[in-house]
Order: C-alpha cells, then sequence, then structure tokens
C-alpha cells in the first residue's frame, strides 16, 4: 500500500510547484507592467489633451460600461461626450494633470484583471481632485483593454 501513495504524493507535490511556478495573470509581472504601462499611457493622453490616445486603453466593444455617480455609460463615443462635456480638453489649466497610484492589482480569471487605483487631478490654481477608481481589463487582441470603469 506505502509504495502506490509515494507516487500519488510525488504527483501531487510536482503538480502544486508547477502551478506555484506560474503566476497568475494579476501577479505575472509582465501583466503587471502591460496595465501599468497602458494606465501610463492613457494618464499621458489625457496630460496632452489628446482624446484618442486617452481612450485607447478601452475595449473598442460596445457593451465596454463606464459608471460614474448615478449614469451608467455604454460604448467609447457615450464616454467621450461625456468627457468632451465634464472637462476642457482644449485647456491644459482646466483639463488637469491627471496621474495614477496603483492600490491593487488581481487576477479575475486567466484573461481579466481587476485594477483599483488613486487617479489624482492637479490644477494651476486650484485644489487637487482624487479618488478611487476600479477598472477591469480583459485580454484581447491587441492588449489589455478596458471592458467596465468604475470611478468615484
Amino acid at each position: 500500500m506505502a509504495r502506490h501513495v509515494f507516487p500519488a504524493v510525488l504527483a501531487a507535490a510536482l503538480l502544486l510547484g508547477a502551478c506555484a511556478s506560474t503566476p497568475p495573470p494579476g501577479r505575472d509581472p509582465a501583466i503587471v507592467q502591460a496595465i501599468e504601462a497602458a494606465m501610463s499611457d492613457t494618464a499621458a493622453g489625457w496630460n496632452a489633451g489628446d482624446m484618442q490616445r486617452f481612450m485607447a486603453v478601452y475595449s473598442d466593444a460596445p457593451e465596454t460600461s463606464f459608471v460614474a455617480g448615478q449614469e451608467l455609460l455604454r460604448g467609447k463615443p457615450a464616454m467621450i461626450a461625456m468627457y468632451d462635456k465634464a472637462y476642457d480638453f482644449d485647456d491644459a489649466a482646466k483639463r488637469g494633470t491627471l496621474s495614477f497610484e496603483t492600490v491593487d492589482l488581481r487576477a479575475l480569471g486567466p484573461a481579466h484583471v481587476l485594477y483599483i487605483a488613486r487617479y489624482t487631478l492637479t490644477y494651476p490654481a486650484a485644489e487637487p481632485v482624487s479618488g478611487l477608481t476600479s477598472v477591469v481589463f480583459a485580454r484581447e487582441v491587441g492588449g489589455w483593454r478596458i471592458i467596465a470603469d468604475h470611478s468615484g
């Protein structure tokens, strides 16, 4: 009986070791780097007043969602209209300078990651505005893209 238990224990140990050596998507350094680079690039787009670059991080899927306050928006066109109405992208002083600080990043499965950050908008003549945002990234053909955004 002991001879049959040892191979099973050895196989289980090897399987666990293999699993432990492959980090989940939210902890894989390459994925963390890719997502943080995407967030850095979207902030650079905002700071340059480049709406297309700012929005490039979002999925083109029509069901991509953005929740802010009492509103649920779907798709990039609705989000762009909201940003055009709320911010003056042509005036850097009114638009502010955007930055993100990662708070949490974790896998929701093999192709989805939850990213939580503190955003800060800094203005030359006003107090900074800061809050938390949580976004869900999905792995798409072109890279990691935001499919759901909840900013407060």
